[in-house]
């Protein structure tokens, strides 16, 4: 699979290939009002997955969270239900290397060296509005950058994503979303030792605390609790 690293090849992609996406697409998944990810720890907190026509945030503070396990996990969920995932890497940070092909195969990889480059490609993204789920990914970008971008970025995007089924999933090093419907926070620490265990036992220690949820209407709902897949 050849990298996308630019906003031009990113058109040419889309203009050539994603007219037809939705032939792939499990139409009946459209419908519900969130999207399964296939892990325990966030599919139970949720109450069923991550919302549709909505931004989730996922805040992972320390690198060595298990952000990469979760982009894993649901690029093999989109495989599974025969659709696809975009990933917009706002570091070109992503490591495709301990996946097969037939996982990569189903995702659309656009690798971004700064954030507003990053939010560019998110943005055409999300209006194509062909992709069921999108993984903005901002853990690596400079702080400096992260905090100029004004608010209502995040409002904009926002109002796109409501018109489509897509889900936005956003993975940020703080709470910085404004208007997001969910916000997560990955508590999990993993050591050099986690490098002998199976992806399997990995995703049995995470460890996941649900900090917000707010209702369409804009009220929060529920408290702050952990939850530990397994």
């Amino acid at each position: 699979m050849q990298p996308i690293t630019n906003i031009v090849q990113l058109r040419q992609l889309l203009a050539e290939r994603f007219p037809a996406l939705r032939q792939f697409s499990e139409q009946p998944s459209l419908k519900a009002a969130s999207w399964p990810t296939g892990l325990a720890a966030i599919d139970h907190l949720l109450r069923g997955g991550l919302p549709k026509s909505a931004i989730s945030e996922l805040v992972s503070s320390q690198l060595s969270a298990g952000s990469a396990l979760i982009v894993a996990a649901l690029l093999r969920q989109t495989c599974q239900t025969n659709q696809w995932l975009g990933l917009v890497d706002g570091r070109d940070c992503f490591d495709p290397a301990p996946l097969d092909n037939t996982l990569l195969s189903r995702l659309l990889w656009v690798r971004c060296r700064e954030t507003k480059q990053a939010l560019k490609a998110a943005d055409l993204l999300l209006r194509d509005g062909n992709l069921p789920l999108l993984v903005f990914d901002l853990r690596l970008n400079p702080a400096a950058e992260l905090r100029r971008i004004p608010a209502t970025t995040w409002y904009r995007l926002q109002r796109i994503v409501e018109l489509a089924s897509t889900t936005l999933l956003v993975l940020t090093p703080r709470p910085m979303v404004q208007g997001a419907q969910v916000r997560l926070s990955l508590q999990s620490r993993f050591t050099l030792e986690a490098l002998m265990e199976t992806e399997e036992e990995l995703l049995s220690r995470l460890k996941i605390e649900l900090v917000q949820r707010r209702s369409f209407a804009g009220q929060q709902e529920g408290h702050a609790w952990i939850a530990e897949a397994g």
